[in-house]
């Protein structure tokens, strides 16, 4: 769902299924334009208004206050400790069976138990890398948790 206002009349919020596009937008002009045939718009708008001068109103995070933020900034440090496990007891075994991908590109014989063993540990290779992928991401979110933790930590100056 993408959103729409006008510098005019920021107040009247139009609502377009998709994303941003020039379809979209022109969806959107569609409904400003039943809005101005119903009165409904307080503004009068200049003659040649375009799609292109909607502006699309970004979803701002919602303002979390006090211990709701402090509970949610709990939940995202729980999760990275989680991932930072998974990633570490996994990440030997992976990096074994990365070893053995190598093995494919090169012209040494491959036995067949080597080739076996080496489709086996794909798993683990797939679970390590979406594990740290995850962990990644959850890291760069637990940087703000960290800042919500801390000010809540943070002792009234006397």
């Amino acid at each position: 769902m993408v959103r729409y206002t006008l510098a005019q009349s920021p107040d009247i919020i139009i609502n377009v299924p998709g994303k941003d596009s020039p379809k979209a937008r022109d969806k959107a002009m569609d409904e400003l334009m039943e809005l101005m045939d119903a009165g409904k718009l307080p503004t009068e708008l200049e003659e040649g208004f375009s799609p292109q001068q909607l502006i699309e109103v970004k979803e701002q995070p919602m303002d979390v206050s006090g211990e709701d933020a402090v509970s949610e900034a709990i939940q995202v440090l729980s999760n990275l400790a989680s991932l930072k496990l998974k990633v570490q007891e996994s990440r030997s075994e992976a990096l074994e069976v990365r070893k053995m991908v190598d093995i494919l590109f090169s012209d040494q014989f491959v036995q067949e138990e080597e080739v076996t063993r080496l489709k086996d540990g794909f798993k683990v290779l797939k679970n390590f890398a979406q594990a740290n992928l995850r962990y990644q991401d959850a890291r760069s979110k637990a940087e703000n948790a960290r800042e919500v933790l801390d000010k809540a930590l943070k002792s009234p100056d006397k």
